[in-house]
């Protein structure tokens, strides 16, 4: 009776871990979603949300700042900004798939990407992207006029962006201004209005100077490949001086949002948390093994607290004022 017992728990612990081994790794697309839409899913990252909230964080940011002093952020805006991030970030990535789709397949990391493995074909991935496109302007009749207007300015931004690494080493720099565009949006969509300019802009740069850092880090993962197949990254230009370069980007992130928080006139919790913030970039740069593609992947995805951080600081720092 015990011998039976005892092999039946083991037989159940076997089945365990069988079922934990399958499971690892896998994200909510895997085990939730039917297969077809699987590679919808994949094609949009869906199942590697911090692209998502990397573009997003600065969208909030600009809402935060946009509240009236001692006011909670709007939202009704926020929410209908989160669902255009999340659109229009997915139409970002769908592009850059089609447009990428001979590159990918010679890249170890990118090489399973839906169009490149041939689970979708480059029509069915314009098609899926023209969807996108549909519900994120859709969405746009929400917000006020100039929102609009941003908006739409914002999608050659995210439309062109693949092509930047054909041309230039500096594509990241690029893709800034594409993450960060919704800092314009979220201020806009409060205010009417880009101003004060100074403020706005800043905002926008310290979005920019931001990108430039976590996506050199990034690039660090694929520079090999990326040599192999002809594309340019900050990571390719600059190299050993990687370190040195992100420090600066860095450095130059933390005045902007030092500038923002001047002008805006906003209350002390904003500052203690950029305190906080420019550890959080600090542990990267000083931890970071640029030759581990793991290390680098990890630091790039700890940014998501970088922007949570700036988010809370600035919605504490307004209700206060």
């Amino acid at each position: 009776m015990s011998n039976n017992l005892i092999s039946q728990s083991s037989n159940a612990k076997t089945s365990l871990q069988k079922s934990e081994k399958m499971t690892k790794g896998k994200s909510w697309v895997d085990l939730y979603l039917p297969e077809t839409a699987q590679h919808y899913a994949r094609l949009a990252r869906m199942d590697k949300p911090i692209g998502t909230w990397l573009a997003l964080w600065p969208c909030l940011w600009g809402i935060a700042f946009a509240a009236n002093p001692g006011s909670l952020p709007d939202m009704k805006i926020l929410s209908i900004l989160s669902v255009w991030v999340f659109l229009i970030r997915g139409a970002g990535c769908t592009i850059n798939d089609i447009f990428d789709r001979d590159f990918d397949k010679k890249v170890a990391r990118t090489k399973l990407r839906p169009i490149a493995s041939g689970a979708l074909t480059r029509v069915q991935g314009i098609g899926f992207l023209v969807f996108q496109l549909i519900l994120g302007i859709g969405i746009l009749v929400e917000v006020n006029q100039l929102s609009q207007i941003l908006g739409v300015l914002h999608l050659p931004l995210v439309m062109t962006y693949p092509l930047m690494k054909r041309i230039t080493y500096w594509p990241q720099a690029y893709l800034g201004f594409a993450m960060n565009w919704g800092v314009l949006l979220g201020w806009a969509s409060i205010k009417g209005n880009l101003y004060p300019t100074t403020l706005v802009v800043s905002m926008l740069f310290c979005g920019v100077f931001w990108t430039l850092a976590y996506d050199t880090i990034y690039a660090h993962q694929d520079k090999e490949d990326d040599i192999k197949v002809g594309v340019k990254s900050t990571a390719l230009r600059l190299g050993d001086s990687t370190k040195k370069w992100v420090t600066v980007f860095s450095i130059a992130c933390m005045c902007n949002l030092v500038l923002c928080g001047l002008v805006a006139k906003i209350g002390w919790p904003y500052y203690a948390t950029l305190v906080v913030g420019s550890w959080q970039l600090i542990w990267q740069i000083w931890k970071i093994d640029l030759s581990s593609p793991e290390d680098c992947n990890k630091k790039f995805v700890s940014n998501w607290w970088f922007g949570a951080i700036i988010f809370v600081g600035i919605v504490y720092g307004q209700l206060i004022t």
